[in-house]
C-alpha cells in the first residue's frame, strides 16, 4: 500500500481544490477511500467518526487507529438532535458561562454547551449517516417560516438547578419539528428517533454547591432572553461503547515502560471506565485513547477531567432563518480533529466562534499571604510525592535490581540507595519509593512550611514508604530534621481495595526505616495496627477507619501542640477531613472523582472552630506547587541515527 504521504500528493489537493473544506459528500470520500484499498467498513467509520469533513481527515483518522481492536467492529454511534442558540443571545450565555465558572467554580452544566435537548440519543448505521444528515436538511427546510421566532424563555431556579424553559405551547411546536425529523429520519435512514417528551429548556447550572445559589441566581438574572437568535438544528454523535465513561484529556506526554501501558500524546482524549480499574494500583488508571483506539495503563497524574461533548463529533448545522446557510460540517467538539473542528467552541451560523476557553477560563488561585496567623490548632494533610512506579513503569524494578536484588541506580530520577527489606526486594512491587523528584517536591513543601513561620509540632504518616521518605523531606526542609519525629499511623494507608493482589504490602517496620536514617519515632504505638486492616475494605470502612484515626490523632495532640501534620495518600486529603468538618461523606464515586484531581504534595490546611471540635478548610499558608514530567531521553537513539 502507498505510503500517506503518496497518497495525500496524489489524491487530497486535486480533491480538495474540488471541494470547499467541509463540503465533501460521503460518496466521492468513500469511493477514493475504497480505490486505496480499505474495507467499506473501515472507510465508512472514518468518514463518520470525522464528521465527514474531508478525505484528508479520513485517512488520518484511519492511519492512527491501524492497531484499534475494534476497528472493525459495526457497532454504530449514537447521535443526538440539538437546538443551539446563535448570535447575542449565545454572547449572552457565554457571558454567563465565564462567569458563573468564575463566581462559584463549575457546575454540571458546564460538561456541555447551551443547548435544548429535541431527542434522545438514538443509534444509526455509518451506512445511513449521509441520509440521517439529509433528513435534518429536509426537515429544518420544510420548517422555515413556520419555526417559532423569537423563543419566550422564562427563568426557574430551585436548590440543584438553575435553567431558561421555553414556554408551554411554544414548546408543543418544537416538539411537532422533533417528531417531523423522527419520521423524516426513519423513512430516509431506518433510524429510531424518540423524542425529548420532558420541558424544553436551556440548563444554566446544576449540580452546583448549595451556597451558590444566591450567585448563580443573581448571574442568571442578567442574561437578557429578548435579544435575537438564530437558533440552528445540529447533530452530534458519540461512540456508543464510551457513553458512561468519564473522559479525561492528555495534559503530558508519555512513552509506555511496558506492554499493559498506554503511550500519552497531549491533547487526546482517554475514556475511563470506574469498572475497569480494578486492575490499576494507586496512580495509574486503565483507560482507552481517542486518538489510536488502544487501551492500557497510564500514570493519573499526565491526564486532567475533560468535558462530556469534548470527544463529540460534529455532523451538521442547518438555520431556521438562512435558508442560503449551508451545513456546517465538522469534527469533534472538543477533540483531536483537525480543521473544521469546533474545540469546544459555539459555532454561530457564519461560522464565527468564541472559545469556550475564552469563555470559561481556568479560577485562578490566589496568593496566600505568608503573613497570616495560623490558628491556634491547624490540621495539614500531604499527599506523597512522585512515586517511581509512574515514573519509570509498573516494572520498574527490572530496571534497578540486579538477578541478585542488589540495587543500581540506572537513571538519575532514582534514589542512590533503597532502604534494605527482610522479605527482599520484590516487596517493593507492593511498597514502592519516591524518586528523587519527590523528594525534591517534599522537600520544596517543607522550605515554603519554613518561610511561613510554621512550626510541625507532630507529624503522623502512613505506612508506605513513599509516604515516610516525603515526610522525611519535609521535616528536612522545615530544618526539623531530627527534632520532630514521624510516628508510623497504618491507620492512614489508602483504601485497601485500590491494593493488588490478595494480601497487604509487607512494610518496613519503624526499627528498619530508623535505622535507614529516616526520622521514625520506634517508640510510638499506633492506634490502628497492621493486624486490624483486611483486603478490600469496603468504601464505608475506609472512611469510618480515616475518620476514627484523625480525630484520635488530634485528640492525642491536643494539649501538647499547635500543629498536626498528615502526610499519606491522595485518598487522604478528603477522608481525613470531610467529616472532620462536619459533613456526610460522599458516595464512593463521587469520592474518586476528588481523589483524581489531587497532585503529588497536593497540600489542604484546616482549623478547629474554637473548641468545638469542629474543623472548617481554610488556605493553606504556602503557595501549591505545579510542576510537569519529563520523559526518557537515550542520546544514542535520538542523535546517532544513520
Amino acid at each position: 500500500m502507498a505510503t500517506k504521504e503518496d497518497i495525500y500528493t496524489k489524491v487530497t489537493p486535486r480533491r480538495q481544490r474540488q471541494n470547499r473544506p467541509g463540503t465533501v459528500k460521503h460518496g466521492s470520500s468513500l469511493d477514493v477511500l475504497l480505490s486505496m484499498g480499505f474495507p467499506k467498513t473501515r472507510a465508512l467509520k472514518a468518514l463518520v467518526s470525522t464528521g465527514g469533513r474531508n478525505l484528508q481527515a479520513a485517512c488520518d483518522w484511519l492511519f492512527s487507529h491501524v492497531d484499534d481492536p475494534f476497528l472493525d467492529d459495526p457497532l454504530p454511534r449514537e447521535y443526538v438532535l440539538y437546538l443551539r442558540p446563535s448570535g447575542p443571545l449565545l454572547h449572552q450565555l457565554s457571558t454567563f458561562w465565564q462567569q458563573s465558572r468564575v463566581t462559584c467554580g463549575k457546575n454540571k452544566a458546564h460538561n456541555i454547551f447551551p443547548h435544548i435537548t429535541l431527542c434522545q440519543f438514538f443509534m444509526c448505521e455509518d451506512s445511513k449517516v449521509e441520509a440521517l444528515n439529509e433528513a435534518l436538511q429536509t426537515t429544518v427546510g420544510s420548517w422555515r417560516g413556520r419555526f417559532p421566532n423569537p423563543l419566550p424563555l422564562e427563568l426557574y431556579t430551585s436548590s440543584n438547578f438553575i435553567g431558561l424553559f421555553v414556554e408551554e405551547q411554544v414548546a408543543e411546536v418544537i416538539k411537532n419539528f422533533a417528531a417531523e425529523f423522527a419520521a423524516v429520519a426513519a423513512a430516509k435512514a431506518d433510524v429510531h428517533v424518540e423524542p425529548h417528551k420532558k420541558q424544553l429548556h436551556v440548563t444554566l447550572a446544576y449540580h452546583f454547591q448549595t451556597n451558590h445559589l444566591a450567585a448563580l441566581e443573581k448571574l442568571a438574572k442578567g442574561v437578557d432572553v429578548s435579544v435575537g437568535c438564530d437558533w440552528l438544528a445540529v447533530l452530534f454523535s458519540r461512540d456508543i461503547r464510551f457513553a458512561n465513561h468519564e473522559t479525561l484529556k492528555v495534559m503530558y506526554p508519555y512513552m509506555p515502560q511496558n506492554e499493559d501501558e498506554l503511550e500519552l500524546v497531549p491533547g487526546d482524549f482517554i475514556f475511563m471506565s470506574p469498572v475497569e480499574q480494578g486492575s490499576a494500583s494507586e496512580g495509574w488508571v486503565y483507560g482507552t485513547s481517542l486518538g489510536t483506539g488502544l487501551s492500557g495503563l497510564l500514570p493519573e497524574n499526565y491526564v486532567g477531567r475533560a468535558d462530556e461533548c469534548d470527544t463529540w463529533v460534529f455532523h451538521g448545522s442547518h438555520s431556521f432563518l438562512n435558508p442560503t446557510s449551508h451545513s456546517i460540517v465538522g469534527g469533534a467538539v472538543g477533540g483531536l480533529l483537525f480543521d473544521g473542528q469546533l474545540d469546544g467552541r459555539f459555532l454561530d451560523d457564519t461560522g464565527d466562534s468564541s472559545s469556550l476557553n475564552a469563555m470559561c477560563p481556568p479560577v485562578q488561585m490566589q496568593r496566600p499571604s505568608v503573613q497570616s496567623c495560623l490558628p491556634k490548632r491547624s490540621l495539614f494533610v500531604c499527599r506523597h510525592g512522585e512515586r517511581m512506579d509512574v515514573v519509570f513503569g509498573k516494572h520498574w524494578i527490572t530496571q534497578c535490581f540486579d538477578p541478585k536484588g542488589r540495587y543500581f541506580r540506572s537513571n538519575l530520577n532514582m534514589l542512590p540507595t533503597l532502604p534494605a527489606r527482610t522479605g527482599g526486594f520484590r516487596d517493593y512491587d507492593k511498597d514502592c519509593p519516591i524518586t528523587v523528584f519527590g523528594s525534591t517536591q517534599a522537600r520544596l513543601v517543607g522550605e515554603a512550611l519554613l518561610d511561613s513561620h510554621t512550626t510541625i509540632n507532630f507529624v503522623y504518616c502512613s505506612p508506605s514508604l513513599r509516604c515516610v521518605q516525603t515526610a522525611h523531606n519535609i521535616l528536612r526542609g522545615l530544618q526539623q530534621e531530627g527534632k520532630t519525629k514521624i510516628r508510623v499511623e497504618p491507620g492512614l494507608f489508602e483504601w485497601t481495595k485500590w491494593v493488588s493482589g490478595t494480601s497487604l504490602p509487607a512494610w518496613i517496620s519503624p526499627t528498619d526505616l530508623a535505622a535507614a536514617s529516616l526520622s521514625v519515632d520506634t517508640a510510638y504505638r499506633p492506634h490502628i495496627p497492621v493486624s486490624k486492616l483486611t483486603v478490600s475494605e469496603s468504601y464505608d470502612t475506609y472512611i469510618s477507619r480515616s475518620f476514627q484515626v484523625t480525630k484520635e490523632i488530634l485528640s492525642d495532640c491536643k494539649t501538647l501542640g499547635n500543629t498536626v501534620l498528615i502526610v499519606a495518600h491522595a485518598s487522604s486529603l478528603e477522608a481525613c477531613t470531610r467529616q472532620m468538618q462536619g459533613l456526610s461523606p460522599q458516595n464512593s464515586k463521587d469520592f474518586v472523582q476528588v481523589v483524581r484531581k489531587i497532585p503529588y504534595l497536593g497540600f489542604c490546611a484546616a482549623e478547629e472552630i474554637g473548641e468545638t471540635g469542629v474543623w472548617q478548610l481554610v488556605d493553606p499558608p504556602i503557595l501549591p506547587l505545579t510542576h510537569g514530567p519529563n520523559h526518557s531521553f537515550n542520546w544514542r537513539e535520538t542523535l546517532q541515527q544513520d
